[in-house]
């Protein structure tokens, strides 16, 4: 016969057990939770601009093009929180006339849709101040679509509001003063 040299273990309390599986089951609920809260719904486009969806928009209808001008509500601010640009009423703005992150991300929207767009230097500004903004600035838009038209629509319109006592010019993010979202790097 072989002697077997056996350690007793000390018997474990029910409670002690029963806390241990508490404690397992709250970090598996803890885990599963915090993986639905860590997806934000920020996405990125092949280029680097980043965006997420605050509102979506009517998804059967298009979306804006180069030759489109939108009509938006918008707010630009730093990463610091800090704003440099905003609009006081639905503001037109040809799709082409602004930075190219700018003009990426309104062609990924629908009517009625509210986006925040990242916009990383290389397409926004690059290493050039421009006003309020510093050089390699990282730029936050707030961006609402109200709606958009053909650029071509647009002049015909404004040429029939000329020839009916003028019309003020089509501004934007910037404007033709070259503002924040005003023509990029490059005259595009």
């Amino acid at each position: 016969m072989s002697t077997v040299t056996a350690v007793p273990i000390a018997p474990v309390r029910r409670a002690y057990v029963l806390w241990l599986v508490v404690g397992l089951l709250i970090a598996l609920v803890a885990g599963v939770t915090l993986a639905r809260l860590g997806s934000t719904g920020i996405a990125t486009t092949a280029s680097g601009l980043r965006y997420q969806v605050l509102k979506a928009g009517e998804g059967k209808g298009s979306q804006p093009t180069d030759t489109d001008v939108a009509l938006i509500n918008y707010e630009g601010r730093l990463v610091d929180g800090t704003v440099f640009d905003k609009s006081q009423q639905p503001t037109p703005l040809p799709v082409a006339g602004v930075v190219p992150g700018f003009s990426e991300g309104l062609k990924l929207m629908h009517k009625g849709a509210k986006y925040r767009f990242w916009i990383k230097p290389e397409l926004g500004y690059g290493a050039r101040a421009n006003g309020p903004i510093p050089a390699n600035s990282t730029l936050v838009f707030d961006v609402e679509l109200q709606d958009f038209l053909p650029e071509a629509t647009v002049r015909q319109m404004q040429m029939q509001q000329s020839m009916m006592g003028g019309m003020p010019g089509m501004g934007g993010p910037g404007g033709a003063s070259g503002g924040p979202a005003g023509p990029a790097p490059g005259g595009r």
